[in-house]
């Protein structure tokens, strides 16, 4: 099919609008680097003071604002919204380059316990850019244990969780009892435990729930599991927060059971999901032609898994016996959907579907709400 012509005319009132919105953009990105200059002098103040890099009142108080004035100037709210929290997310990046305010002056360094690995690496980088001494402990440094360890305030343990028990109660027992312990490993109880029985000083278990590639920890979440002498490491509970984290405290054997449903179950399915495409030999080039968003999405998460470190999704999916009882379930009710889609019976689909979303509750027009943004995020990368 033949393209449309343009006449000249048509063609010239198109680059003078063209070059209009050429215009216009170059008065947003200096705009923009404004902005970012402002919030490099808001993030200066926060260091000073120790204020957390992530204040919610404040953004909410400001995207509403944002949101009514766009509405009034007949502009999306949605679109001004979209706009500010990609440039938030952008700020928090740079407000970390100013550093953060020393909490705990008088700690003496810290040593992180598989230090060279890549969340060992991070919360490296948030210590010393809070002014902490950092002192890394890996396998082959363990000859000079005794050296590292003396004059520590602090030894984060952050090693695959598979020997991460018998690394603490075979190397750990000699720390100074002034000294606090903690571990930053995705199942608590056990590891809590650990440090329990061979450390007499405080002890406190804290799970990421992020990865190291994350580049600020603002709005990310950290999982608190108290041990013994809290009043000892509540400075780090603050140094945390001004990092931008949100700390949420948890039960050892509460937490665990829960991760067997988010971690071990999710991983799992992930990993039947890639192993199912792979040997139906799916192509998956041309699986992309065809997705909508929402399985682009899927996808890319099912991917996503696959670009990371086997040996790391095998630790989380083993680390706990129970969670074969979780995996198991889900292929029980798996086979059941399944016996219910060979006997035909549409309307008992339909039925189940109705009990789970009410079930869901509100949750589910939330989640809807939220992914529904996410769904236009992945439809704007598409390439074409």
């Amino acid at each position: 099919m033949d393209k449309p012509q343009m006449n000249e005319k048509t063609t010239d009132d198109l680059e003078k609008l063209r070059g209009h919105i050429d215009n216009v953009d170059q008065q947003l990105l200096h705009l923009l680097r404004k902005r970012l200059d402002l919030v490099g002098q808001v993030g200066a103040v926060k260091h000073a003071a120790g204020v957390p890099i992530y204040a919610p009142e404040r953004e909410a108080s400001m995207l509403a604002k944002r949101r009514e004035e766009a509405a009034n100037m007949n502009v999306s709210p949605q679109l001004i919204e979209d706009i500010l929290r990609r440039l938030m997310r952008e700020s928090y990046l740079n407000e970390k380059d100013v550093g953060f305010k020393q909490v705990k002056a008088d700690l003496g360094h810290v040593v992180i316990v598989g230090g060279e690995g890549k969340l060992g690496g991070l919360f490296s980088q948030m210590l010393r850019l809070s002014g902490y001494q950092v002192k890394s402990l890996d396998k082959d440094d363990w000859q000079r244990a005794e050296a590292i360890f003396d004059g520590a305030g602090l030894v984060i343990v952050t090693v695959p969780i598979s020997i991460t028990c018998e690394l603490i109660a075979s190397k750990l027992g000699q720390l100074p009892e002034s000294c606090i312990l903690a571990d930053l490993t995705s199942i608590k109880a056990k590891p809590l435990d650990a440090m329990l029985t061979v450390h007499k000083g405080p002890v406190v278990g804290l799970h990421p729930m992020f990865g190291p590639d994350v580049g600020s920890l603002a709005k990310q979440v950290v999982v608190v599991c108290h041990g013994r002498g809290q009043e000892s490491y509540q400075w780090l509970m603050e140094q945390i927060k001004i990092w931008g984290a949100r700390l949420v405290e948890a039960d050892a054997q509460k937490h665990d059971k829960a991760m067997q449903l988010v971690q071990a179950m999710r991983h799992f399915s992930s990993f039947v999901y890639g192993l199912n495409l792979y040997r139906e030999a799916a192509d998956i080039d041309n699986l992309l032609q065809f997705s909508s968003p929402i399985y682009r999405l899927e996808l890319a998460m099912v991917g996503r898994l696959f670009a990371q470190s086997p040996e790391l999704y095998a630790d989380i999916i083993y680390a706990q016996r129970e969670s074969l009882t979780a995996i198991g379930d889900y292929l029980d009710n798996y086979s059941q959907a399944l016996e219910l889609l060979k006997s035909g019976n549409r309307q008992g689909f339909i039925d189940q579907f109705e009990e789970v979303a009410n079930w869901f509750g509100d949750f589910a027009p939330q989640f809807q709400r939220e992914s529904r943004a996410m769904l236009q995020s992945v439809n704007d990368m598409k390439a074409g």
